[in-house]
């Protein structure tokens, strides 16, 4: 299967956000290549919010392009099999924790924005660290660092906190 065709399964099997759903399987309708990074009307990215509930705490990238506290996430690649796979990938190479495992039952969120190079349509996963986990900075990341659920809402935008809540009702 491509990463395309699980893309759609994976948005078919969203339960809720409706209309958000419904707009990023119109987009993939209408445009083949909605996946990468080349197509210019938009394309579907994965993240993932490292989360580490026993301490009751998430680790947040500051991006280097965009100055954000954000979660883990980005680009789909070629490589990548599936959304969730993608999600894993980009949580551990910005956080460079080993051993993240997704929590399960899916996206935990939609969420579209405006990027300089185009709409991202973003599928929102929440990745558990594991215990004793050691974050590593990559070259993507301006600095990173773990903030207590509190503290969230102080650095990130709403769609950060908008996925720790969700995250949070899930565990």
């Amino acid at each position: 299967m491509s990463l395309y065709d699980d893309a759609v399964l994976v948005l078919k099997g969203y339960e809720g956000q409706e209309e958000l759903r419904r707009t990023y399987l119109e987009h993939l309708e209408t445009h083949p290549d909605g996946m990468w990074k080349a197509c210019g009307d938009g394309h579907i990215t994965a993240s993932a919010l490292v989360i580490d509930p026993a301490r009751e705490r998430v680790l947040l990238t500051l991006h280097r392009k965009l100055r954000m506290w954000l979660q883990m996430g980005g680009h789909c690649e070629p490589s990548d099999e599936t959304l969730a796979a993608a999600a894993l990938r980009e949580g551990t190479e910005e956080s460079g924790v080993a051993g993240l495992t997704l929590l399960p039952g899916g996206p935990v969120r939609l969420d579209r924005h405006p990027t300089p190079c185009a709409w991202h349509l973003d599928v929102q996963y929440a990745a558990l660290a594991p215990a004793g986990a050691v974050e590593a900075i990559s070259d993507e990341s301006l600095d990173l660092r773990w903030f207590a659920y509190g503290e969230v809402a102080d650095v990130a935008d709403e769609s950060v906190v908008r996925l720790l809540e969700a995250t949070r009702a899930r565990l």
